[in-house]
């Protein structure tokens, strides 16, 4: 279902189908970085654990399904002053899409 801003909202379904947080985006990508900036952090991206992400979009029965990892790394130089100097980054593969049966 998208909202009159153009967004959409994002279910994180646990492997029991519980429904922990909700995540928005424009695109199931941008809501599925949401979600692994709150993945435990690597010390670098090639030693971030890939963890599977489950977000069914609200409204519809797809589940779209991506590997996502987080790194800490060190906030760019012109950051402004309230920006940490080491900050989360993430990134996400796309695996596929599901459609439940309930």
């Amino acid at each position: 279902m998208v909202r009159e801003d153009g967004k959409r909202n994002f279910a994180l379904r646990e492997s029991s189908g519980d429904e922990t947080s909700v995540f928005s985006g424009n695109t199931p990508r941008q809501a599925a970085l949401k979600a692994a900036r709150r993945l435990e952090p690597g010390s670098s991206e090639d030693d971030a654990d890939r963890v599977e992400l489950r977000l069914r979009e609200k409204g519809t029965d797809k589940v779209h399904i991506y590997d996502g990892w987080a790194w800490e790394e060190t906030a760019p130089d012109d950051k402004p002053d309230w920006m940490p100097s080491e900050i989360t980054e993430a990134n996400v593969s796309k695996k596929g899409i599901e459609h439940l049966e309930e």
